[in-house]
């Protein structure tokens, strides 16, 4: 097994080459579940402390029975599967050329919810087009303890996000935990009034949205990830979302490049195209390192092995 770290805009990425793993002779989707099933002590000896933190997502890469495919991948957190993730396509097309498996051109993902295309600019500079993304629900609203009713967009890029257009609190990063707080209290709402993404699937992303710090930048948004902790990164499925909203309010034209800063200052450069299903195909570009190669010690009488 070869694991390597690295992080996009500052959101880290613990990317699983080699892991041998028995998941089936599924599609990539079925691998994907026979994993969550079956390997939930892998994931979390991986992922959450002491060997790492919420923050963290995982990419389990392994081969695709997709010819026009350079890799499949999986990607995980400390509490489930994802269906899709852009920072950690980003971070994990990096890794990818820090170890010599692709060089700067245009190759192909597959993940459980559809191909993904990447375009490797540089070792570090990637942009990735996502599958379609869509609105659900427009202008749903819920009640909040201490700030009322707020108004939001239900969306998927890959996963499931409620997106608030004006956060109550300024997206700063001295305002972590009042951020965190009211993004919690908002995905209870949902769950108490019964919203849901499509087939009743969980609503597990918060974002919030105001205005940027930098001249060049849109917009500057808090997402709050299935865990609890937060995206570092803008979230590219959360950026493919926003782009999915603007363009069904005809708020941003087609092909025009969007900045979207996240709460830490990273930025994401969008763009969108008009998907064949109504939705749109949204292209990330964002920047990754490289930051360690890991190897994993397993101790049988260590009480936290599996993770806390």
């Amino acid at each position: 097994m070869k694991i390597l770290d690295s992080h996009t805009e500052g959101e880290p990425t613990r990317a699983i080459f080699e892991a041998g793993f028995d998941l089936g002779s599924g599609s990539l989707a079925e691998k994907a579940q026979v994993f969550e099933q079956n390997y939930r002590d892998f994931c979390g000896s991986v992922l959450k402390e002491p060997r790492g933190n919420d923050a963290y997502v995982g990419a389990l890469v392994i081969d695709s029975e997709e010819p026009d495919c350079a890799a499949g991948v999986i990607f995980f957190n400390t509490v489930q599967n994802l269906g899709m993730c852009g920072h950690g396509t980003i971070g994990l097309s990096a890794t990818m050329a820090y170890l010599g498996l692709i060089k700067p051109g245009q190759y192909k993902l597959e993940t459980p919810v559809g191909k993904v295309e990447i375009n490797l600019k540089t070792p570090n500079r990637v942009s990735v087009t996502n599958v379609e993304s869509y609105r659900l629900l427009k202008n749903i609203h819920v009640e909040v303890s201490s700030y009322g009713s707020l108004i939001g967009d239900v969306a998927w890029g890959g996963n499931w996000f409620f997106l608030v257009k004006k956060s109550p609190i300024e997206i700063r990063l001295e305002n972590l935990l009042e951020l965190t707080d009211l993004s919690l209290k908002i995905r209870k709402a949902l769950e108490v009034k019964g919203i849901t993404g499509s087939h009743g699937a969980w609503i597990d992303h918060i974002e919030l949205y105001g205005a940027p710090e930098s001249a060049e930048a849109n917009s500057r948004s808090f997402v709050l990830v299935p865990s609890g902790s937060y995206d570092r990164s803008p979230c590219g499925t959360g950026c493919s979302a926003k782009m999915a909203c603007l363009a069904a309010d005809e708020c941003w034209p087609a092909g025009k490049t969007w900045i979207q800063e996240s709460v830490i200052g990273s930025t994401y450069a969008l763009a969108y195209e008009r998907g064949d299903n109504g939705g749109v195909i949204v292209t990330i570009e964002g920047t990754a390192f490289v930051t360690a190669e890991v190897t994993l010690i397993f101790d049988s009488q260590d009480p936290f092995r599996f993770g806390i």
